[in-house]
């Protein structure tokens, strides 16, 4: 039998928080955490590094966060000397850099790199300092810590993104997390969006919106039925279904009955009049250029909806289908409406033509009858909606900007400025 032999060349292999005496034997090292603060600018990690590579330190973590110019950069290693010479040394360079310098021994190493749990979104025109700390004591009641905390947006609402841990002794469940921090939300007077952290936040891959009230402002039957001089009847049913008192059905056949004799050349008027929700473009735009397959399902009509369509160049879209003879509309409607269960339906099918698993897929809508698409999709969300709709929903948004459900799906402000500026397409709008 032979016996392995130490090879003296061979790199000594150290486990994190041990640390090589002069004679290579491995000895127990507390965590030393090292952190700089001061103006930023280039060369501050540098110098940091280079009087840490003189100690001989191990690098545990780093972490560094700027704003507004300046930094605070952490370092939590271990090191085979004396944590006061290291000390010592970083005194005497980082003032003359202007920056300032703290060593802490006795750091946890076990804590390096905390797993967060969830992203919490918080949006808000302004975010206020207010705001934030009723969903910070939301938080709180519930133990949940907030890991880390960066700015996504400034335009056209504020959002702050949250990375959060829950408790390991009795953690709250998620939906006990969306409750609470939907109530703080209410409260401040601001918008409060949830999701699991992990990779499907990030794997989404296909896109549907409704069109009425959500991607488009207003309601498009309304608008014809203000040529037929019926639009506040047409309103109050509308109104009625959106809440729930009306299977959507039934009040598509008594809206629509309302427009008979209108002539066909009133649905190019109503579509020439459309006007998007204010960022729809620069939504879809933005989805696109991320590999997203984008869609409208809507209880309108596929004669409008079909001009929507191209405008966009969108990939899918099912809608319902009016009857016309003699260049007139006859006040009904041909083939299957597109109601609630319809929507979920065409939903499903987008996924399965798209080849996208249903847990990838997005879904936004305001009414009544988008709750069973909103609950089918891997994330629904409820744009500006009724309160049965946002309260189902599994997240709600109640500013009046399509864009910021990009905000929800991970997307920053910069990142969608920086990909418009290369294609000349920046602007922003006066709010």
């Amino acid at each position: 039998m032979t016996r392995a032999v130490p090879d003296d060349d061979a790199p000594a292999v150290v486990a994190p928080g041990v640390a090589l005496t002069p004679d290579g034997v491995g000895a127990a090292s507390e965590p030393v955490l090292v952190t700089v603060t001061g103006p930023d600018f280039p060369g501050v990690n540098a110098a940091l590094f280079a009087v840490l590579a003189e100690h001989e330190a191990g690098l545990l973590d780093v972490q560094q966060a700027t704003i507004h110019r300046r930094i605070t950069l952490s370092a939590l290693v271990t090191l085979p000397g004396d944590p006061a010479r290291l000390e010592s040394a970083l005194q005497l360079t980082m003032p003359s850099l202007g920056l300032s310098v703290t060593v802490e021994t006795g750091g946890d190493a076990s804590a390096v790199h905390p797993f967060s749990t969830h992203v919490v979104l918080v949006l808000g025109r302004p975010i206020t300092a207010a705001n934030f700390a009723e969903v910070a004591r939301g938080l709180a009641a519930l133990r949940v810590n907030i890991d880390r905390v960066r700015r996504i947006a400034d335009y056209p609402v504020t959002g702050l993104e949250l990375r959060v841990s829950l408790p390991t002794l009795n953690p709250p469940s998620d939906a006990a997390l969306r409750q609470a921090l939907a109530a703080a939300g209410r409260r401040a007077r601001c918008d409060v969006a949830v999701q699991r952290v992990g990779l499907a936040q990030r794997s989404k891959r296909l896109i549907v919106f409704d069109v009425d009230s959500t991607l488009v402002q207003g309601e498009v039957i309304e608008m014809l039925a203000a040529r037929a001089g019926a639009e506040d009847d047409v309103r109050a049913i509308t109104e009625a279904a959106m809440r729930g008192e009306i299977e959507f059905a039934e009040s598509l056949h008594r809206r629509v009955a309302t427009l008979a004799g209108l002539p066909v050349s009133c649905l190019d008027e109503v579509a020439d009049e459309l006007e998007l929700t204010p960022g729809a473009r620069t939504t879809v735009r933005t989805l696109k250029r991320l590999g997203y397959r984008c869609g409208v399902v809507s209880g309108g009509f596929s004669a409008i909806i079909d001009r929507l369509v191209d405008d966009l160049g969108l990939d899918f879209s099912a809608a319902n289908d009016l009857e016309v003879v003699d260049g007139r509309l006859t006040g009904r409607v041909i083939g299957r409406v597109v109601d609630r269960a319809g929507k979920a339906e065409a939903l499903r099918r987008f996924a399965q033509e798209a080849g996208v698993p249903l847990e990838q897929t997005v879904a936004v809508g305001d009414g009544a009858n988008d709750l069973d698409m909103l609950a089918a999709a891997g994330l629904g969300v409820a744009f500006n909606a009724k309160p049965v709709v946002a309260a189902a929903a599994d997240t709600s948004l109640s500013h009046p900007y399509l864009d910021a459900v990009l905000f929800i799906l991970g997307v920053t402000r910069d990142e969608i400025e920086h990909a418009d500026a290369a294609e000349g397409l920046l602007r922003r709008v006066p709010l």
